[in-house]
């Protein structure tokens, strides 16, 4: 049997919902506050209080037009209104009947329209209505039976009704559905269709509310076990007290698990350390091993697994910062300054492993600290130097009472965060016995692929150090294991020059040590002549760290003389420096006054900066042999061998007699035997004192030289040139001969330095012999 209608046609005033839906027969309160649904109700209730409510589709709209409301809506009469606070007023309304927008009827205060008003008439019931009034009556009490959201009586007033079009309206106001699946009860006009999709509706509301039933269960045993737990542990608690016996073991337990709870430790520890924990609850406190598992408990509850800090990522501010905490050191700022602006860009860009190398004292540690400041980070330094047990670095397993985990966890908590700047001071220092390789324990820790799930022995659950900034430092790259140099970006800091001294000196050195020693600058001042004095004649080293101390000693003499005489005011000039340092310890070696045979003047790079070295070599009467002293090193001695063989090998074009090579013993002699000498750079210096020696040709005393030599006469490329051409300056030499290969490191020498110095690259030995040597008669 289909549902028969009255048609009407009227014009309302249109009231639209917001996230509510009324059906015909039902009584609801609606709250009203926007100006244009307030005069629609106004005009309703001049006339006879019926007003169209139709639903928007967009609860945000606050003012909806025709396309933002669905046009079949409910014509409700207006029960009772009460205005209030604020403007609003809420509205009792009963659902009348079903209507269908026809068209909008022009009109600025509210909302008006056309409508066309289907009003039912009552019809008897056929088998198919009645089968499906009966079906929908049995799912709604089931539906109420299982959610238990609406009130039983409820079920006892619905199953009443026996006009099946309004049993299936007042059915669907009373269900929690979606606004678009009311509107679709609401739009079908059959009551067939209303029913059968109101069966097929609860039918899936039941289903989701077994779901919910069979999970609540669940939860329900749940719930049960952990209360149950709960109240044995009171009872034994309450058991306890009655005997007079402490719990403190119990109340511990209690707090570590508290404490274990609020750590927010990632799913792998927090199994680990449940389960430790549970061993200790059931171990006697006695026994030697509760001290392990407690020890292991507190490390992990120590740990910043989830604690970060934010990265300062201005570049302005980050590249002051270095500015003012170091003078100089170009390269490595700019490497850094590129590592934070990449960050602000990439925000989960992995950690990069810098190598700061240099000689002592040039500032590597502090640049590590000064990073740390720059970004905002928390600042962790281990020194490395000596480690040679693998233990320190991934720590001891948990096999005895002394067991700890490695240095680099203990570094983490030190600083307290995941993402500190790490610094590894000295990685060049480390050393091997039979304790294992700790060097290729870091290279778990120092390969951006591998430190995120970082093992350490000691806490058998992977820890991430991917968001360390881990930075290195070292003396010389020669001592790094391969495997590990190969996963760090390595960093030459060079030695610095007394050009730069000078300034770190007055800008950084003198204010810090004033400060310290509690002088004020006006009772101590230092001239720029004497800190060169300082730097040349009581310091050598490539960094400041001696000047300082120099310094430091000149304060402290200082200090005692103002103790004595509070107006004392000392202007420390390079006169007045023997008074507080005593006399020279140092000097740099020199050119040679005259150009002499057999003496060559060479340049070598130490570890305190660049050096000259006189190269000597005499003839005595014998039989030919090769005679070293000066404490050579065995690449020097192979370098006297090829210069000798070059050199009787091109005896007739420098008309060397061969009797001369035959009767004679050639000694090499560098000054200084006492001090060690080794590398590859004196080839060609070796060789031009054999020449001139043999040859009887002297030397160029205006002249110094660096490369390495092949037995050809080759002459090849050499390391430490900025140090070298700083030596021969201050030794009064301005000529310099190099390999031509090394013509790309010019551009690490100071400007100044290079407009005042001369540079001849050579390929080959006869060329640095074209321009060392002078001919016998001009030294006659």
């Amino acid at each position: 049997m289909s549902e028969q209608f009255i048609v009407d046609y009227r014009e309302l005033p249109m009231l639209p919902l917001r996230g509510v839906l009324v059906f015909p027969y039902t009584v609801i309160h609606l709250d009203v506050g926007r100006k244009k649904s307030i005069n629609a109700i106004e005009e309703a209730m001049l006339g006879n209080k019926e007003i169209f409510l139709a639903t928007q589709k967009e609860a945000q709209n606050d003012d909806p037009n025709e396309e933002d409301i669905y046009e079949v809506g409910t014509v409700a009469e207006i029960k009772q209104i009460l205005k209030m606070p604020g403007g609003t007023m809420r509205v009792l309304v009963e659902g009348i009947c079903r209507a269908k927008v026809l068209n909008y009827v022009p009109y600025d205060a509210f909302l008006k329209v056309v409508i066309e008003e289907y009003k039912n008439e009552t019809v008897e019931k056929d088998a198919e209505l009645e089968a499906l009034t009966r079906t929908l009556i049995y799912q709604f009490e089931q539906y109420v039976r299982m959610s238990k959201k609406i009130p039983p009586e409820t079920v006892a007033s619905v199953v009443t009704i026996d006009e099946p079009a309004r049993l299936a309206d007042v059915i669907a106001s009373h269900l929690t559905l979606r606004i678009h699946e009311k509107q679709a009860i609401l739009e079908a006009l059959d009551i067939t269709k209303r029913l059968n999709a109101l069966c097929d509706i609860l039918a899936k509301e039941m289903e989701v509310l077994e779901l919910e039933r069979k999970i609540n269960i669940r939860v329900r045993k749940q719930m049960e076990k952990t209360q149950k737990e709960y109240y044995l542990r009171e009872q034994m608690k309450a058991i306890q007290k009655e005997l007079g016996e402490k719990d403190e073991r119990t109340a511990e337990v209690e707090e570590l698990r508290e404490k274990i709870t609020e750590a927010n430790l990632p799913a792998e520890a927090l199994e680990k350390v449940n389960k430790e924990l549970d061993r200790l609850e059931k171990m006697p406190p006695m026994v030697a091993e509760a001290v392990v598992v407690r020890n292991y408990i507190d490390w992990i509850l120590s740990l910043p697994w989830s604690k970060e800090t934010r990265d300062r990522l201005n570049l302005d501010q980050a590249e002051k910062i270095l500015d003012e905490d170091h003078y100089g050191l170009e390269k490595p700022k700019e490497r850094i300054l590129e590592y934070l602006a990449i960050r602000k860009l990439a925000k989960k860009m992995k950690g990069p492993i810098l190598c700061l190398v240099g000689p002592p004292g040039v500032g590597k540690t502090s640049l590590g600290k000064s990073v740390a400041h720059a970004l905002g980070r928390n600042f962790v330094r281990l020194s490395l130097g000596g480690v040679k047990d693998e233990a320190e670095i991934r720590g001891h397993r948990r096999t005895y009472v002394g067991a700890m985990p490695g240095r680099i966890i203990q570094g983490i908590k030190q600083a307290g965060s995941k993402n500190p700047v790490f610094l590894l001071d000295e990685i060049d220092k480390m050393t091997t016995d039979f304790r294992g390789d700790p060097a290729s324990a870091l290279l778990e820790v120092l390969d951006p692929e591998q430190n995120s799930t970082f093992s350490d022995h000691y806490l058998e659950t992977a820890f991430d150090l991917s968001k360390v900034m881990f930075i290195t430092t070292a003396n010389s790259v020669y001592n790094i294991p391969k495997p590990l140099l190969d996963r760090m970006e390595v960093i030459e800091l060079s030695s610095y020059t007394e050009e730069d001294k000078v300034p770190i000196a007055l800008d950084y050195l003198v204010p810090k040590q004033i400060k310290e020693h509690g002088l004020k600058p006006t009772q101590i001042s230092f001239s720029e002549g004497s800190i060169r004095k300082i730097i040349r004649e009581y310091t050598r080293e490539a960094g400041v760290r001696s000047l300082e101390r120099q310094i430091a000693s000149i304060c402290r003499k200082v200090a005692r003389e103002v103790v004595k005489d509070k107006d004392t005011s000392v202007n420390v000039t390079a006169n007045s420096i023997n008074k507080y340092l005593g006399v020279e310890r140092y000097h740099y070696g020199t050119a040679e006054k005259e150009s002499q045979v057999g003496v060559t003047t060479g340049l070598a790079w130490t570890e305190t900066g660049g050096d000259i070295l006189s190269i000597e070599v005499a003839l005595v009467k014998g039989k030919g042999k090769l005679l070293l002293t000066g404490k050579l090193g065995d690449v020097m001695k192979e370098s006297a061998q090829a210069g000798l063989t070059y050199v009787r090998s091109k005896a007739d074009e420098l008309g060397i007699p061969f009797e001369q090579l035959e009767e004679n013993d050639i000694h090499i002699h560098i000054p200084e035997g006492a001090i060690p000498k080794d590398g590859p750079s004196a080839g060609i210096t070796m060789a031009t004192s054999l020449a001139s020696a043999m040859s009887a040709r002297p030397v160029r005393n205006d002249i110094a030289m660096t490369g390495e030599i092949t037995l050809r006469g080759r002459v090849l490329p050499i390391g430490g040139l900025k140090e070298k051409s700083l030596a021969a300056h201050r030794a009064g030499i301005n000529t310099i001969i190099i390999p031509a290969e090394n013509k790309k490191d010019m551009d690490d020498i100071p400007a100044q330095i290079k407009k005042k110095m001369q540079f001849i690259l050579v390929d080959h030995m006869d060329e640095v012999l074209a321009e060392a040597l002078l001919p016998a008669t001009d030294f006659q």
